[in-house]
């Protein structure tokens, strides 16, 4: 659950001209409905969920959704809600992390560094955070340190690990390994294990990429990212190529999506 509480909710009018949409969270706790007019811009929508969560450093975030054609877009906060969602069904909005930062530890506010964490936490299990199999157990250690705490000695007939979901493929043997990193965590706050986990996953070369199919020139299938560094490409979770912001601009390099 969050660390802090709603303190509103936002419910559909009965007015004919009103809509409501859905907006889930990234700890997948209830999901909140809010309404809006035909005119009522993103950016509305937005801020209503941000006050609700209590969150400032706003600019790292944003809403998405799915079409009917099972494409993800991004809420356009400039744009009028319901021409972009007018054709989408279910009327469901994600509160996603849009910009991954350079460095976590230079953000201000607790509840950011929070949402990251969880952010990050589905980019590991649904295979989007690619890396090493030490670095995956690494990373799911510091996730069981930060949700039970300090390793319990009567718990080590339990299958504790088990219980969660971190990786995309979850060996029994990747369990084993999991536990012991997490025996040596005693002593380390929630906190400070959801800040190491944010200080070792801006360093792995798939931090804050969402990989999309592509054909470089010679007509090879590739995979193909942005995130704060630039444009970079990927064969398999390896990082072939970065075109920093500057380059890619100033030589106008092009990809055909597959």
């Amino acid at each position: 659950m969050f660390r802090k509480r709603f303190g509103h909710r936002y419910k559909q009018s009965a007015d004919e001209k009103n809509f409501s949409c859905t907006i889930r969270f990234l700890d997948d706790s209830e999901p909140l409905s809010f309404s809006y007019q035909k005119d009522t811009k993103g950016q509305e929508i937005f801020d209503q969920v941000c006050h609700c969560l209590d969150l400032f450093e706003k600019d790292y975030f944003g809403l998405r959704y799915i079409d009917i054609e099972k494409q993800r877009h991004w809420l356009d906060l400039l744009k009028p809600v319901y021409r972009q969602l007018k054709f989408v069904d279910p009327l469901v909005l994600c509160f996603r992390v849009k910009f991954y930062p350079s460095d976590p530890t230079k953000l201000k506010e607790e509840i950011t560094r929070y949402f990251l964490f969880l952010q990050l936490r589905r980019d590991l299990h649904h295979g989007r955070l690619l890396c090493s199999q030490n670095d995956a157990n690494l990373l799911a250690a510091f996730i069981i340190q930060s949700e039970i705490g300090d390793y319990d000695n009567e718990e080590r007939l339990t299958n504790y690990v088990g219980k969660f979901k971190m990786l995309p493929k979850q060996s029994q043997r990747q369990e084993e390994k999991i536990r012991e990193l997490h025996k040596s965590f005693i002593g380390l706050t929630p906190a400070e294990a959801e800040m190491k986990f944010l200080i070792k996953s801006c360093k792995l070369e798939t931090y804050g990429v969402d990989p999309h199919p592509v054909k470089d020139g010679s007509g090879n299938l590739i995979y193909l990212g942005i995130n704060h560094l630039g444009i970079v490409t990927f064969q398999g979770n390896k990082r072939t190529r970065i075109f920093n912001w500057f380059v890619a601009l100033y030589n106008y390099i092009a990809f055909t999506v597959c």
